[in-house]
């Protein structure tokens, strides 16, 4: 299956919060449950996150931190913020907003 490449401006970072507000994940984690939790419609490359997580972090949504393992790579592990809270549910009430304007227009029906 392919991937889409018709996302929607401003999913990514809802993905993310959502992602990071279960608990703190490091960005292939990120990208791994992604591509599983949407059954590969939805696919991001460790790379493409990077600018996605900086600014999320630039905006004070998300944290950062490093952690080292021993026998591990060293990994930036992500969680957020009180502030990226906020805007999650915001974005999740927006989103759901234009799903339900969706639906009344053109409604989903099963075959």
């Amino acid at each position: 299956m392919k991937p889409r490449q018709d996302v929607p401006r401003g999913l990514p970072e809802m993905l993310v919060l959502s992602l990071v507000e279960e608990r703190a994940r490091h960005g292939y984690e990120i990208a791994k449950f992604i591509e599983v939790r949407s059954g590969g419609e939805l696919q991001y490359h460790v790379a493409s996150l990077y600018p996605i997580l900086y600014r999320l972090e630039q905006r004070g949504w998300i944290q950062g931190r490093w952690v080292e393992k021993p026998g591990e790579r060293r990994r930036r592990f992500y969680r957020i913020t009180a502030s990226g809270r906020k805007a999650l549910g915001a974005q999740r009430q927006s989103w759901k907003d234009f799903v339900d304007a969706i639906e009344r227009i053109a409604p989903f029906r099963h075959a």
